[in-house]
């Protein structure tokens, strides 16, 4: 079995750390350089950091407080927000970032995809998809959820991986903040279309969830998360050595 990552994700706006459900109701958490150091310490296997509101208000993704976070952590940093061209990837990395996360800016411009991938390598771009159940079909998202595309979600990705991919990362907006469980049904079927890594994002409650989404869909390469974390319902030591006991091969 291939090893599993589990990563915390760091939502961002006007300089804190927040969380809502369901992308909506957000409320405050924690400063980000703060918690990033302490997901850093605690052992999580990589950071997700996203300015979440640049898209949607039309602006470049705040690049102090990335650097500030960056120059605390020693683990990979997968950066996200308002990235809607090539020369943001290149600020977004002189800033610390291992992996550019891409989501509204790539579906106006898939090309960018491409370009980036051929500029720096599959290995740095990173397809997020803001994902939600429409009648029987899954829709991609934009601007932090505000918009519905059109666009189906498992078509979108298949897309993505041609252009250049090297991962991607499914938000289920039914799940998250739910705490219910990960949207086992949307990722198996985002696993069935594309072989680069996946990572879940959305609906994590428990450890058993974790052990539950990599024992139902063992293609998922890694388990994202927020809420259990940011407000101490899970530790990350407790979980790896959760997974571990349960047969999840973990770092």
């Amino acid at each position: 079995m291939i090893t599993k990552r589990i990563i915390p994700c760091l939502d961002v706006k006007d300089g804190r750390v927040v969380k809502g459900v369901q992308f909506l109701n957000l409320r405050d958490v924690s400063d980000p350089v703060k918690l990033a150091r302490y997901y850093s310490d605690s052992g999580a296997d990589e950071l997700v950091f996203y300015d979440i509101t640049a898209s949607f208000e039309q602006r470049k993704l705040f690049t102090d407080i990335l650097t500030r976070v960056a120059s605390e952590i020693f683990i990979p940093l997968t950066v996200g927000g308002g990235i809607s061209e090539l020369a943001d990837f290149e600020r977004v990395l002189s800033c610390g970032a291992d992996k550019v996360s891409v989501n509204s800016g790539a579906v106006k411009q898939p090309k960018l995809i491409e370009q980036a991938a051929k500029r720096y390598g599959d290995q740095c771009v990173v397809l997020s998809v803001d994902v939600k159940r429409v009648g029987t079909a899954w829709h991609v998202f934009l601007n932090g959820g505000r918009t519905d595309s059109g666009l189906d979600a498992l078509e979108w990705v298949k897309q993505g991986q041609e252009l250049g991919a090297g991962e991607i990362v499914v938000n289920s907006m039914d799940t998250d903040g739910v705490k219910g469980g990960f949207d086992l049904a949307l990722l198996r079927e985002v696993c069935n279309v594309v072989s680069v890594p996946v990572i879940a994002s959305g609906g994590a409650g428990c450890m058993e969830d974790f052990a539950q989404l990599f024992r139902e869909v063992p293609e998922i390469s890694a388990g994202l998360a927020a809420s259990v974390l940011h407000f101490g319902e899970i530790a990350i030591p407790d979980l790896k050595r959760y997974l571990a006991e349960n047969g999840v091969c973990v770092r």
